[in-house]
This record gives C-alpha cells, structure tokens and sequence, in this order.
C-alpha cells in the first residue's frame, strides 16, 4: 500500500449492517500511514458507536451539518479541502440517490458536494434494492461523473438473502483506495526535483538565505514517484523526511546544488526546480566570525549561478516551466516571466495571502502556459503537487519534443 502513506483519506460511513465493517476498514489505512477522519449519517451512528471509530481514526468524528463548534469557520468546507480522497463504505441506496441528486442535506452529502478530491462509493445494500433500476440508474449518473464505484461484492446478505449486494471487504477497499493514487502517468521517466531553500555562508555561523520550508517541492518529488516516475531530489537544508521511493541528494549552497543538478539532469527526462535558490551570495566569505565592532557594515554581494538556465541550454531541449511568487498582479507577472524566459509554462501564486505559500501547508496557484490556463485551488500542498504533476504531465506528453526536460524555476521563493 506505498501509494497511501501520508493521505489524507475521509471515510463517510452511513446508515447499514455494513457499518461494523467500518471500523476494520479505519484501522486497515491507518497501518497503512493514512490520516484518517471519519464522517457518520445519523442512522450510522444506530449501528457503530462514535466512540469506536474516534478511537480508531485518532480525530473527532463529525456527524452534524450544523455543529456550532465545527461549523464556526465553515468546517465541512475545511474538512472537503482536507480529504485527498473520500470514501463512503458503506453506501446505502438512499445516500446513493441523494448523491446523485447533488443533494448537501447533511454533513456527509455536503462534504461529498463540496470536494475536489476523488470520491468512490462502497454499495452495500439488499441485492434487490441493488437491482433496481432506480439504483442502477444512479449509479450510472454517479460513474458519468467520475465517482469510483468499488463493488459490491455477491454473498449471504444480513436478510438472509444470496445475491449482490454485499460491502467488499476492508483489505480490498484499502487496495482500491491505493489504486487511486497510482496514475502511472510518468511511468518509464527519469525525474530530477530541487527542493528547500539555499544558504550563502558570511561566515561560519552566519548565512544568507529565505523562508523556504521545502515542503512544495519534497510534495512534486513524492507526486512524481506515486506517478511511477525514478526521481532524485536535491534538497537545500530542511526539516523534512525524504518521500518513499526518492533518491536524495542534500545541499547546502546554490554552488552545491547547481553541482548536483548538472550532475543529475544531463539523462533525466523531467527537471523540476521547485527549490528556492538565493540569487546572490557574499562575494567574500569570511573564514571566521566576524566580530561585532562597527556601528554598520557592508556586505558585497554577487549572483549566484542560473540553475534553470543551464539547464535548459543542455543540448536536450527542456520543456521548462517556470515558478513565480507574486505579491501582486499574480497572472499579468506569471505571463511576463513566462514570456521572458522563453517558459512553455509557469505555476504562479500568491505570497501575500493567508495560509498559503512560504513554511505553510497550503497554497493556491494559478497555472498559465502558451493558450491556455488553470486554476489548482487553495488546498494542501500534497493534493496540488498531484494536481500539478498530472497537468503537466499531459501538457508534456502533447510536447513534439517528447524527450523533453520539465522544469519549475528556481526563481520561485514561494516553494516553501
């Protein structure tokens, strides 16, 4: 289960027999390194206590539309941009239907309404309450909107009756849910990210650097290996774990990184810059402390080596892809940079707004190539990454120059 280690996964469990199931299915994703919240209909509750699956999830689970405690800042909102997927295990007939009526009667309809993530439907019902043509009239509205069905599955029923209908198992769920998560779409490429920020020594205790967490880019490095793609981060100094399935190289200095990139990116097929590299350095470090004397002090500063450019000048062409931080004027700047550097595309987003950007879990980017453009809204770093590996790999795949090199610019000091 590599591909569901970190995810954020929301189950909706509602009103049948099948609920007990739940409980199994919570703990399976957990073991699996899911973060796992639970969302429960009032008849769910009748079947598995609250208790239970709190116990299990290790979060608060949520059953009320209109919680004053959790809908103080819009919780069901939060809780869809939270999910990187949904699961409801089990889906009754009725909440089926209400689904595909598009009805937000309760938490769980609402969440469902509200998300962006990739929702899947677990049926669990009487295998004549499946066989309705109503039900399977829904269900094919559901599937003509992208909801992944998964089941059921055929056996003894409750009722004592023999026919489908029955939830699949947790262990098949867990599988299915992983399945999700594996695109596949750069399987067979080579993948070299930069992550994290550079520090520029003044002296040996003193540097020069930027507010980059490096969490954008370690989040691009894990999308592109969920995608099936060999990747080698080059990680500037951060507090982070390398994702599963990365190679990493850790760097200090732009110099260093400009080393190991050269190094790297001379057979790889995609090079994704999302660190945020310091564009000067000291021109004379000092080799010890400098001491506190003079009320001032001047420090001579000099650019620091052009990672993108030398990038794409190696005699592979690269589809670059530039990466601008704006405080204002996001699109008009973007398109100018883009324009400017010659970019095929640029990720662009805001530093100015809350909850997003530099050393944030967070951010928004606006996205804009040569005709065309699109918004990845605000929501986790991870899911973005996602977002922006797959859109990139579909505009790189449309690229004559199928060989080509994808690259994010370090210009961009916003990779937190």
């Amino acid at each position: 289960m590599k591909h569901l280690k970190g995810r954020r996964i929301l189950i909706g469990v509602t009103g049948g027999i099948a609920a007990y199931k739940s409980a199994e299915l919570v703990r399976r994703l957990r073991d699996a390194g899911a973060e796992v919240r639970v969302v429960m209909t009032r008849a769910a509750t009748r079947f598995i206590g609250e208790l239970t699956l709190q116990a299990l999830s290790g979060q608060p689970v949520r059953t009320d539309l209109l919680d004053a405690a959790g809908e103080a800042g819009m919780g069901h909102i939060e809780l869809a941009r939270w999910a990187d997927a949904i699961l409801v295990a089990p889906a009754g007939a009725d909440f089926l239907a209400r689904l595909s009526q598009g009805r937000a009667d309760d938490l769980l309809a609402a969440l469902c309404l509200a998300s962006e993530a990739p929702l899947a439907v677990a049926p669990a019902m009487n295998r004549v309450m499946w066989e309705n043509p109503a039900t399977r009239d829904n269900m094919v509205c559901l599937a003509g909107r992208g909801i992944h069905c998964f089941g059921p599955a055929e056996g003894v029923q409750a009722c004592g009756e023999v026919g489908p209908g029955r939830m699949l198992e947790p262990a098949e769920l867990v599988v299915r849910l992983d399945a999700l998560f594996a695109s596949g779409r750069l399987a067979g490429t080579h993948v070299v990210v930069t992550a994290g920020p550079t520090r520029e020594a003044i002296d040996p205790v003193r540097y020069i650097s930027n507010r980059s967490s490096g969490k954008m880019g370690y989040a691009v490095a894990a999308a592109a290996a969920q995608a099936g793609a060999r990747v080698i981060l080059v990680s500037g100094p951060v507090a982070l774990s390398c994702p599963d399935g990365v190679s990493r190289v850790m760097v200090e200095s732009a110099a260093d990184m400009h080393r190991a990139v050269m190094d790297a990116a001379g057979d790889c097929d995609i090079f994704v810059a999302a660190a945020a590299v310091a564009d000067y350095r000291p021109r004379h470090p000092s080799g010890h402390k400098m001491k506190k004397t003079a009320a001032t002090m001047q420090l001579e500063l000099q650019r620091n080596p052009d990672i993108l450019a030398d990038v794409a000048a190696l005699p592979r062409r690269p589809f670059t892809v530039g990466f601008a931080a704006e405080s204002e004027r996001l699109a008009e700047h973007a398109e100018g940079k883009r324009r400017a550097k010659g970019l095929d595309m640029i990720a662009a987003n805001w530093i100015n707004r809350p909850d997003s950007g530099f050393d944030a879990d967070h951010n928004a980017l606006l996205v804009l190539w040569d005709g065309g453009s699109r918004e990845l809204h605000h929501g986790p770093k991870t899911r973005l990454a996602r977002e922006l590996v797959e859109l990139v790999a579909s505009r790189f795949a449309a690229t004559p120059a199928a060989g080509n090199i994808l690259t994010f610019s370090e210009h961009a000091k916003d990779s937190a």
